[in-house]
């Protein structure tokens, strides 16, 4: 029998609370540096390209890893590569802070985002391993993702205040601490756990995720500020859908493919998955821009920006175990078409946005925001982890990670490159575009008929080899 399966309700709740360290300080990271943006970019001398991909860098190599992080933790062991996760994101952390320029502080950024790879996704399949009742996973899951909420509560005021009292470096030696702790309680008190059959490297369906991450955001970000008709983001998007074809013809072929498309038979798995896109698309282009607007056109200091997100944060902290709630008792669908109405209605309010705008307009377009955003997390997980077998739960929750950090990263070079070109309101546009879309995939995809598609989804792997030939 498993060790998780042994574990008291105190020890099972204690796993929880050490992963959600995990997501802590990868949340605490993003958000108190969208705060330090503006400073970067006076310390620094960093155009608005530096800083998209000063945030991107990590958002696309933590993409390109965590299905092979969440695929390696499944074969070698959870535990162990949660711990690696920790070490490497931490002494990235360490270097991040001692970076002497903007291009050493992108690639300490990208060293920190393959220790992240092996956080998040392996955190979600530990405690999807540890929780195996459903209505206590999907609780589970809402403290998770009330974890994002406390994060950005937090992040933002924290890392306004280091800003302003210590500079930017001051956000990346946070992290030491928080990561060594966790790394200590986990070798204590996490139980190891590893698929029953362990699943082989793909070396060519990785390689092919790098490209197709990093040529569509390389593509976006630096072929953007030539208009979008230019020679290099055509070039770039042209890899990218090599890259996609390469993967749809490649991966069904192997046995044991990096990228389970067999998944995405499942249309609640696929609308998990495009939903987690969507709206953090929204999220990253929401961060990026309000940073600016408040440093750049309100003239607030660092801590007054974080100050101003509060509105956001607070009411994503409180939806976000709602959310878990209704996941658990109503199912996916309660959640997420207000989800959309929220982020749309939240979009169609910050288009209205002038530099001397009432903080009316601005705290109700903050709070629909955070009330859409933590509503929309916990049934992306939640879909992810439940609807596919246990022993994949890494390859899983590794691919619906892998979806929020590729929205992340888009949101992020689409607004960035709509900002430098010089049209803001275009960048609410997108935000509000983001939600519509979140409200469609939710309808589409949570129905009857979508989780019948789910069921017979499961039952493709109902047939494996077992680990001395035979099929089960």
């Amino acid at each position: 029998m498993p060790e998780t399966e042994t574990l008291s309700r105190g020890r099972r709740l204690l796993v929880l609370a050490i992963c959600c360290m995990s997501l802590l300080i990868v949340s605490l990271d993003i958000t108190a540096l969208n705060v330090a943006l503006p400073s970067l970019e006076r310390e620094l001398g960093a155009s608005v390209s530096g800083l998209q991909w000063t945030v991107d860098i990590y958002t696309v190599v933590l993409a390109s890893f965590l299905m092979l992080s969440g695929s390696t933790a499944d074969r070698v062991g959870r535990r162990r590569v949660f711990q690696i996760g920790l070490v490497v994101f931490t002494l990235g952390s360490l270097l991040c802070a001692l970076a002497p320029g903007l291009g050493w502080l992108v690639a300490f950024r990208a060293a920190q985002a393959i220790g992240g790879s092996m956080l998040n996704p392996v955190a979600m399949s530990i405690i999807t391993n540890t929780f195996r009742d459903p209505r206590e996973l999907a609780r589970a899951i809402g403290v998770w993702g009330g974890v994002v909420g406390i994060s950005m509560a937090v992040g933002p005021i924290l890392g306004g205040a280091l800003v302003s009292t210590f500079g930017w470096r001051a956000i990346f030696w946070l992290n030491l601490p928080v990561g060594l702790a966790a790394l200590l309680l986990t070798a204590r008190f996490v139980p190891e756990s590893r698929a029953p059959r362990p699943r082989r490297l793909d070396p060519v369906g990785q390689l092919l995720v790098i490209v197709l991450l990093g040529s569509l955001t390389f593509g976006i970000i630096e072929g953007g500020k030539e208009g979008w008709g230019s020679p290099v983001l055509l070039v770039c998007f042209g890899l990218a859908l090599l890259a996609v074809c390469a993967l749809l013809w490649y991966e069904p072929r192997r046995e044991e493919p990096l990228l389970e498309l067999r998944f995405f038979r499942s249309v609640p798995f696929s609308g998990a998955f495009a939903i987690a896109v969507l709206a953090f698309a929204g999220l990253g282009g929401f961060l990026f821009l309000n940073t600016i607007y408040l440093q750049n056109e309100r003239q607030l200091s660092p801590f007054e920006a974080g100050a101003h997100l509060l509105p956001m944060a607070a009411v994503t902290l409180f939806a976000s175990p709602l959310s878990g709630y209704l996941v658990g008792h109503f199912g996916a669908r309660v959640p997420l078409l207000p989800a959309g109405v929220a982020i749309l209605a939240s979009g169609l309010l910050l288009t209205r946005l002038e530099p001397d705008s009432s903080l009316g307009l601005l705290f109700s377009a903050y709070a629909l925001f955070g009330i859409g955003f933590g509503l929309v997390n916990a049934p992306i997980t939640n879909t992810a982890v439940t609807g596919m077998p246990r022993a994949q739960a890494g390859v899983a929750a590794g691919i619906a990670s892998t979806g929020r950090q590729v929205g992340s990263a888009l949101g992020v070079a689409v607004v960035g490159t709509i900002l430098a070109n010089g049209s803001r309101t275009a960048g609410w546009w997108v935000i509000a575009g983001c939600g519509a879309l979140v409200l469609v995939a939710g309808a589409l995809t949570t129905g009857r008929r979508a989780r019948a598609t789910a069921e017979r989804a499961m039952a493709t792997f109902a047939v494996e080899r077992t680990t001395d030939g035979t099929r089960r």
